[in-house]
Order: C-alpha cells, then sequence, then structure tokens
C-alpha cells in the first residue's frame, strides 16, 4: 500500500535506561496489529543475544506500523527505538535524524533522570516535535503528580500535558496514537525531486553484502537502480529495497519520508558510511544531506587476540562492527607482552564491555583487553600540541611542558537526602562543583566537573551504592586541563609491560603504585621460579612485591644419612631456578590487566 506523505509519520522513543521505551514499542507493534499476539515476545525490537541477556537497547531498531486513526485515515508509522545508556547516545543521536517527533519516556515512579534531559536535548537540538509519556502509572510507587511537576520544571511542559500510560497493561495506547498522529509532523521531502536519502545505519550480511538503513528525504529509490555513494563517490545497483516490520520485508520502491533498507552486495565495507547520502548515479543531486557529526571516543584500550593466528581475523571483526557501530575506532599496535593487536577507542566502559562480547559471541575470537585509558593532551616545549590514547606513549618528561587530561561535566540527579554522599564521592573523585538545580521538593540535579579517568572504571556502582540506586549519572567532554600527571610503570620479572602501565596524578602515584603490585601479586600465577612485581617513575622504584616460587620439596627421598647430601640438593635446585629466571617468561592472566580498574578499595587499606 502506496501512503501520501501527510500520512506518514516518522518518530522516535528516547528516555533513561529502564523507563519502558523497548515495552512501549512492543505495545504499539501489539495495538497497531503488526505482529500477532502468537508472534509476541517482551524485547521483540531487541533481538541481540547481548540485548536479551542484560534487558537494555544497544543498537537502535526500526520498524513500520500501520495505524487506522479516529479521523477515519490509515496511517503508516515508522518507529525508531532508541538506547538509553550514556555510552550510546551517538545511536540516538542517528535514529533522531531520520524523525520529525520523539516521545519522549518518563517512569512515574523514578521521574526525570540524567539521561532523560540529555536525550531531550538532542531531540531539540534535531528540531523535532516532542510529545512527553509518562510511562509505568500502574506501579504502586506512582507519583504522577510530582513527575508532572518535574516536567514542568525541567522542560516546561504545561501540567497534564503528559500523556499517562502503562505499556505492559495497555493503559492510554490508543491516546498516545492519536497524539503521534496528531502532533508529529509529516515529513515534507518532494517524491518528485532527484533522490536523496540518508544512511542512519547498517551491517554486514554474508551472502548479501552490506545492508544500508536509509531515511529516503527526497525521490524515490527502487528495485534496479543505479545508485552513488557521495562520500566515496562509489556507485551501485540495488538488488534489493524494502522496510522493516519487524523483519525485512521488500517492496518495489521506497519514497520520500519512508524508512527502509536496501542492497546493492557491496562487499566491500569501507564504501558504506554513516551519514553519506544516497542519489541515483544519473541525473541525481549534487548537495549532501547533513551528516551526523563523527563521535569522538573517550576511552581506548589495546585489543590482542589470545592466539596471535587470529590477528587477520581480528581486524575483519573488527571492521564488521565498525560498519555497525562506527562509533567506535580502531588502528594497529603492538605489545612487547601481548604481540600484535588493535587499539580500541569507545564511547565509554560498557561500550567496551559489549564489543568485546560481540566479537567473541559472533566472530569466536578470545580477546585479551588492557586496562581502558583516556585521551590526554600533550603541550610539548617546542610549543606542539598532540593527544594520545595510550601511557606507552608518552613522551620524556624533558621534553613535555604539560600533560592535560579530559575534564567532563558531570549532570548527577538524585534525591535530595543523597546531596552529603554524592559530594563526597565527588570529592574523592577531584570532582569541582559547579551548581545545584531542584527539580522538585525531593530531587535534585548536582553539576560537576570532574577528570574523565576518575569515573569510566567504577564510578557508576559507587554512585549507585551511596544513593541506594537512585542516582543517575549523565557527561560530556568539556575541556583539557592542565595538571601533575606521571606514568606509572610496571615491571614484571624486571622487564617493563607497558600494557599494565597508567597515567595518574602525581600525589597519589606512589599508593596506586603499591595498590596495583598488591593485586597483580593476588592474580598472577606462581611459576618455579620467584617474580619480583615492582612499579616506577621514570628511574625511580616507588613499590615492590615478590611472588614466592612454587616450592619442590627434593629431600623428600632423603632419609637421615649425612646432612651435605640434602644441602647439595638445595644447592642444585636453586642453581636450577636461576636459569629459570633467566630464560622463563612469567604467564600474565587477562584479570592482570583489568586490576587496574578495582584499586580503589586497596587504596582505602
Amino acid at each position: 500500500m502506496s501512503f501520501p506523505s501527510e500520512n506518514i509519520r516518522n518518530f522516535s522513543i528516547v528516555a533513561h535506561i529502564d523507563h519502558g521505551k523497548s515495552t512501549l514499542a512492543d505495545r504499539l507493534l501489539l495495538k497497531t496489529k503488526t505482529i500477532t499476539e502468537r508472534e509476541f515476545k517482551n524485547q521483540l525490537l531487541d533481538d541481540m543475544e547481548l540485548e536479551q541477556e542484560r534487558g537494555i537497547t544497544i543498537k537502535a531498531k526500526t520498524v513500520r506500523m500501520e495505524y487506522n486513526a479516529d479521523d477515519g485515515e490509515t496511517y503508516q508509522l515508522n518507529l525508531i527505538d532508541t538506547p538509553g545508556h550514556v555510552d550510546f547516545g551517538y545511536e540516538v543521536s542517528r535514529s533522531l535524524a531520520a524523525c520529525q517527533g520523539a516521545l519522549l519516556i518518563v517512569d512515574a515512579a523514578q521521574g526525570v533522570e540524567a539521561q532523560t534531559v540529555a536525550n531531550a536535548f538532542l531531540a531539540l537540538e534535531a528540531e523535532l516535535e516532542i510529545i512527553p509519556v509518562m510511562n509505568k502509572i500502574d506501579l504502586n510507587t506512582a507519583r504522577p503528580d510530582e513527575i508532572d511537576e518535574e516536567l514542568n520544571h525541567t522542560f516546561g511542559f504545561r501540567p497534564g500535558e503528559a500523556i499517562r500510560c502503562s505499556a505492559k497493561s495497555g493503559i492510554g495506547i490508543d491516546e498516545l496514537l492519536e497524539a503521534i498522529v496528531t502532533f508529529v509532523p509529516p515529513p515534507t521531502g518532494q517524491r518528485e525531486s532527484p533522490l536523496r536519502a540518508l544512511i542512519f545505519d547498517s551491517h554486514y550480511d554474508e551472502y548479501r553484502g552490506v545492508i544500508v538503513y536509509i531515511c529516503v528525504k527526497e525521490g524515490r529509490l527502487s528495485k534496479g537502480d543505479d545508485i552513488l555513494l557521495m562520500s566515496t563517490g562509489r556507485w551501485h545497483s540495488v538488488d534489493e529495497v524494502g522496510f522493516f516490520k519487524p523483519g525485512m520485508k521488500p517492496v518495489d520502491t521506497l519514497e520520500a519520508g519512508e524508512v527502509g533498507y536496501f542492497f546493492a552486495s557491496i562487499k566491500t565495507i569501507h564504501d558504506v558510511k554513516i551519514g553519506d547520502t544516497v542519489t541515483s548515479r544519473v541525473g541525481g543531486s549534487t548537495e549532501n544531506l547533513p551528516g551526523f557529526k563523527n563521535p569522538n571516543p573517550m576511552v581506548f584500550c589495546g585489543t590482542y587476540p589470545t592466539d596471535s593466528g587470529d590477528y587477520e581475523n581480528l581486524r575483519s571483526a573488527l571492521e564488521k562492527l565498525w560498519l555497525n557501530d562506527p562509533s567506535f575506532t580502531f588502528q594497529p599496535e603492538s605489545s612487547d607482552a601481548l604481540g600484535f593487536g588493535f587499539r580500541c577507542g569507545f564511547l565509554g566502559l560498557l561500550h567496551m564491555e559489549i564489543v568485546q562480547e560481540r566479537l567473541e559471541r559472533e566472530s569466536g575470537i578470545e580477546v585479551v583487553q588492557t586496562a581502558p585509558t583516556v585521551t590526554y593532551e600533550i603541550l610539548y616545549k617546542t610549543g606542539e600540541v598532540t593527544k594520545i590514547d595510550s601511557p606507552s606513549q608518552l613522551p620524556e618528561v624533558m621534553l613535555i611542558e604539560e600533560v592535560r587530561e579530559p575534564i567532563v561535566e558531570a549532570n548527577i540527579i538524585i534525591p535530595t537526602e543523597f546531596i552529603g554522599a554524592v559530594m563526597k564521592l565527588m570529592d574523592e573523585k577531584r570532582g569541582e562543583w559547579k551548581k545545584t538545580d531542584y527539580l522538585s521538593s525531593s530531587r535534585v540535579q548536582m553539576t560537576y566537573k570532574v577528570p574523565l579517568a576518575e569515573i569510566i572504571a567504577d564510578f557508576y556502582d559507587k554512585l549507585k551504592s551511596n544513593t541506594r540506586g537512585y542516582g543517575t549519572l549523565d557527561y560530556q567532554l568539556s575541556e583539557y586541563r592542565k595538571d601533575n600527571l606521571v606514568r606509572l610503570n610496571i615491571l614484571v620479572n624486571s622487564e617493563s609491560v607497558d600494557a599494565l602501565s597508567i597515567i595518574v596524578h602525581k600525589e597519589v602515584a606512589e599508593r596506586r603504585g603499591r595498590a596495583l603490585l598488591k593485586k597483580l601479586k593476588s592474580v598472577i600465577p606462581r611459576h618455579m621460579f620467584q617474580v619480583p612485581l615492582q612499579a616506577s617513575i621514570g628511574g625511580k622504584i616507588v613499590a615492590r612485591e615478590s611472588i614466592k616460587a612454587l616450592m619442590k620439596n627434593v629431600t623428600a627421598k632423603c632419609y637421615g644419612g649425612d646432612i651435605s647430601r640434602k644441602r647439595k640438593l638445595l644447592e642444585k635446585q636453586k642453581e636450577g631456578k636461576k636459569r629459570m629466571k633467566q630464560i622463563g617468561s612469567v604467564s600474565i592472566p587477562q584479570d592482570a590487566f583489568m586490576a587496574v580498574l578495582r584499586l580503589d578499595d586497596e587504596d582505602k587499606k
């Protein structure tokens, strides 16, 4: 069925994590009879195994619905469900570019959270029509009147403007669908104009090549058309076009205003770029659509195959993941301890964990990841400024004028009773208070400037613990600031292990070194020889631990007799261990590289 542009509505669902986005999407699919009760399952659009296990949305999903409205018209509704975690904000911004409206979901019990605010501003920046929705109103702990007050104070919505519903039970879903067709504007593109379609996502299929997700802004795209990818200048012939319902459903043509996919036997992954414009090869447009800001990775780590023979397989797997998730980056690097691998950049620690799990599950490649670090800015005495993302890249002290670390502006939303606990936590993390805004009589938003390195590891867990699970966090990079930072080198068996080195504040370097060595001592297995562990700053050793050698009782079979015989056996064993120490290699497990993340507890002992 062909729909006129005025009967098409493209909208997204945005919210804080766990506020019911995916459940609401499932309910809309049921209500519009896009799926049957028999086909229904929880988190229907979250088809990735990791999404099902963790109960979170990682990748944005799109689906087409048809809705018979109260005005007698049938509308095409194109829904894009988005992630809620701070690490996947780039997925949200890409999805919003294909929409004209957004449903802003707020939990009726939890209220406005950090990512609620962040995603709302993303929607405003995209100039979308925002429809406030208060979900989970059937909970015993629901506070709809208080949440109304928060929405009014934070975003300026009128009291009672938010649609009250329950995605789980179906309350208010009819009202919500009517609000979508009433308030979300239709797309404005002309169908007779030259083709211009925006690529907002893609993934790789072994048999069909790259499957490209598009929003057709102008013109139309049909099977058999010759298309041009404007950023690369490559052209291809379209094998199939279609839309998601929620599975792939082929059609003859996608017209202006519609959201769908195409594939064209594109085997070279780098031919497709997220944010690129698709046009006709002949008679196409010469003007690109506005793309997306390239995301800047904030957390970096080394990723190495456990089997060195998997290096090229790892490269291929990373390229396929990059196609589906261009918010992470990778480039080759080598390590004396781990061999050849890649330096990967991520938007956050959860993003890093997800990529590792996807690599192992989807490609079957076991990898070792080093401890995550952030990007530092180096001002040389010559005036040159560069950025580094690994402690091993830090130049010699005599060459450096300044080392600058990334500072983020963190917005923390908590109940008022936990203000003291959060202030103490932020003080421990070298946070600088900026302001406190009261969202209501019982909830506040606290804004801090804090070094990114202090919050990438266990900060979120500590925040949840100190606020009994009620605290939420969102952050954005603010600036690079000069501080007294040094590289803490770790030596195992007198050999420097670059993958274990970290950049720390000079005041805490010695304490962090001792804590790290204690942690390493507990996770590195014992060998047949004693293994010294040392922490150094420059050429100065600031901490030392030793892993005792495994002892074999070589005198067990000596019963009585001259003591000199036992001494000879012990001396022989000692000489053998010396030789082993000279030529032996120390096996370092994955836990050792991640030990850096768990230092806070050790610091306090």
